[in-house]
């Protein structure tokens, strides 16, 4: 089945000759290919008859066919570089209407979308080979995460169970300097109570050195007193003893 080379977009720059233009209208008119063509060289033989004798043809929404007259000039030849004289001469022209312009205008504006919008998704989707490599890297980082966790976790291990004992020795040293600053205070507290006692012995051995020698005193001055009586007790015992021994 034939396509209408207007109603599909065609790669920019194809050249479309005339068969392929009654291609197209037979197929948009749903007519026979010999049909198409008649038509349209009826109608560029209507366009060609009427510039020829210099009248303008105007197709609302598509352009204006007239002849226009060239004055002579001097032009030159590309291949030589040679200055050619060309004679004044009439030649026909066409001038777009403004329609055809927009149509025109859009389709590029179209295509220019679709070409951004193709890119765009290009950009996006990334190519079979770019989605191995995105993987591969992925995996790689996933690997290295791994292993510096694994690693990072059985460095915190050790440290994790030195962090016990190190509190445990840190504890034993503390109750240590606990006990041995209690030590220090309950020698010093008998120290000092050894001290008081010290000074409180001797302030019993003053007291009662203060306090005998009074006695000793007065035992010193009764004694005399003492052995005075004695010997006049034993006077008189002998006095009785005497007379008892006379009345006998």
């Amino acid at each position: 089945m034939r396509r209408a080379w207007c109603a599909v977009p065609s790669p920019k720059g194809r050249n479309v000759n005339k068969a392929q233009l009654i291609d197209a209208v037979a197929e948009k008119l749903e007519v026979s290919r010999r049909a198409a063509g008649e038509a349209v060289d009826a109608v560029l033989d209507g366009i060609t008859g009427a510039v020829v004798t210099g009248d303008k043809v105007s197709l609302t929404g598509f352009g204006t066919f007239e002849s226009a007259k060239r004055p002579a000039r001097i032009a030159r030849n590309p291949r030589t570089g040679e200055q050619v004289k060309v004679a004044a001469a009439t030649v026909p022209k066409f001038r777009a209407g403004q329609a055809f312009k927009d149509q025109v205008n859009d389709s590029k504006g179209a295509a220019r979308k679709a070409a951004a919008a193709k890119k765009a998704a290009a950009k996006k989707a990334p190519a079979p080979a770019t989605r191995a490599a995105a993987a591969k890297k992925t995996a790689a980082k996933a690997t290295v995460t791994r292993t510096a966790v694994t690693r990072t976790a059985a460095a915190a291990a050790p440290a994790k169970k030195a962090a016990p004992a190190a509190k445990k020795a840190a504890v034993r040293k503390t109750t240590a300097a606990k006990a041995t600053a209690t030590r220090s205070t309950t020698a010093k507290k008998a120290a000092v109570t050894k001290a008081a006692a010290k000074t409180t012995a001797k302030k019993g051995t003053t007291s009662k050195k203060a306090s005998a020698r009074p006695v000793a005193r007065k035992t010193a001055a009764t004694a005399p007193a003492t052995k005075a009586t004695a010997k006049k007790t034993v006077a008189k015992k002998a006095t009785v003893k005497k007379a008892t021994a006379k009345k006998r």
